[in-house]
């Protein structure tokens, strides 16, 4: 007879096989089911962490590529548990959603942010005393040790519970005063799931730049009960800061971009690192081709973000090639992009729709290049995104309370 008193074998949720596959994904998915109900509700503020995630679903690496959809993941949780039992998760992955339509609907305040991430990251090689606290940020030297620990997880796990994420935040912002724009900066370069609109926006929520007036700042005692006492940084957080201000950029919101639909009946099918699942995609055409544009490396080669999003664009190659029986090559380049599209001999080129960002901004240049040939490129958008994005006009209290009308006509999508 065994001499433990408790069973020595991991939970299947503690640790998480972080690969950048499908196949990945759904196998986090199953294993997180059971814990998606009343347990994720009760426990989900607690950051366990590296060690454990048994709490929580980690889901958001495959999310934020698509590598699995959000309607999978909602339909899953809701034939487990139902819609009141899972309701809290089932928020979580619209708030990712909420996000996006938001975003879409402000892109100027995107175009804001870079332009400000890119004159502070001029600043900061000018300004010898903001490089000093930035490279100690960025190194986890700061002698805030809950920081400092969480630093050295996301650069090299790649990931960070929700609620490690808005301590981490506050204390760059209010607590080190380092500008915030420099924090989502660092955040995207490391983050596997960081999508440009959840990223950007959630660290304007707590710099207190999303809702007026209302930021959220990290308290000691708050770390210590969730950390489950692992931390306790008692009399060395800024817990009285007052939210900053950004009086100059307007933020109500535009109108979403109309649908697109093919007129062809023989398109080309291009991929990218914001949807990688073609299999689910409201194709109407027949793909006599298909590709994958890569999305540039972003720090080092060898870094946990680059390792799973060139592992994700390999898997959704070979899934392209099983679903349409052909050759999928992946391009580096736009220009690369072009000469695919061109040498199908088609006039449409199909493409699941980007939200606001990067690869929406290199597929706007390769639309144009296109154009010039006479061929459309058609973006795509899924239903869920159709449905989810006009709700985001304000607050997240517009979708949450039309969660249950959503939710109930999943299956029809």
């Amino acid at each position: 007879m065994s001499s433990f008193l408790f069973d020595p074998t991991p939970h299947p949720l503690s640790r998480v096989d972080w690969t950048g596959t499908r196949a990945a994904g759904l196998a986090r998915l199953e294993a997180f089911l059971p814990a998606a109900g009343t347990a994720y509700t009760r426990t989900r503020n607690s950051d366990l962490g590296p060690d454990d995630r048994s709490n929580v679903s980690a889901l958001s690496p495959w999310l934020a590529r698509r590598l699995i959809t959000e309607e999978e993941v909602v339909s899953r949780v809701m034939a487990s548990h139902g819609f009141v039992k899972a309701e809290k998760f089932i928020q979580e992955v619209y708030w990712r959603s909420y996000w996006k339509g938001w975003l879409e609907m402000r892109p100027q305040v995107l175009t804001r942010f870079n332009l400000d991430r890119l004159a502070l990251n001029q600043l900061a090689t000018e300004d010898h005393e903001l490089a000093q606290k930035l490279s100690r940020a960025k190194a986890g030297e700061t002698g805030i040790a809950c920081f400092d620990a969480w630093v050295r997880e996301l650069t090299t796990l790649g990931w960070l519970h929700n609620h490690a994420r808005m301590w981490f935040a506050s204390i760059w912002i209010f607590t080190l005063e380092l500008p915030w724009q420099l924090g989502a900066d660092f955040f995207f370069k490391h983050l596997l799931d960081a999508d440009v609109a959840s990223n950007t926006l959630s660290w304007r929520w707590v710099a207190g730049l999303h809702t007026k007036g209302k930021h959220y700042l990290a308290r000691a005692s708050n770390i210590e009960t969730h950390t489950k006492g692992r931390f306790n940084p008692a009399g060395q957080l800024a817990e009285n800061a007052l939210p900053l201000s950004d009086p100059g950029l307007e933020t109500f919101p535009s109108a979403l971009p109309a649908d697109e639909i093919l007129f062809e009946d023989r398109v080309g099918l291009l991929l990218h690192g914001d949807d990688l699942h073609p299999e689910s995609l409201p194709l109407t055409a027949k793909v006599v081709g298909a590709g994958l544009l890569l999305v540039p490396e972003i720090g080092r080669t060898d870094g946990a973000k680059n390792k799973f999003q060139r592992r994700a664009e390999q898997n959704a190659c070979t899934r392209l090639e099983q679903a349409f029986g052909m050759e999928a090559p992946r391009m580096a380049s736009l220009e690369d992009a072009l000469d695919w599209a061109l040498g199908l001999d088609v006039r449409e080129i199909a493409t699941p729709y980007a939200p606001v960002g990067p690869i929406a901004w290199h597929l706007a240049d390769l639309k144009q290049a296109l154009a010039s040939h006479g061929v459309r490129l058609v973006r795509l958008r899924r239903p869920w995104d159709s449905r989810t994005w006009p709700l985001a006009t304000g607050g997240f209290f517009k979708l949450k309370e039309r969660l249950p009308y959503l939710v109930r006509d999943l299956g029809h999508l």
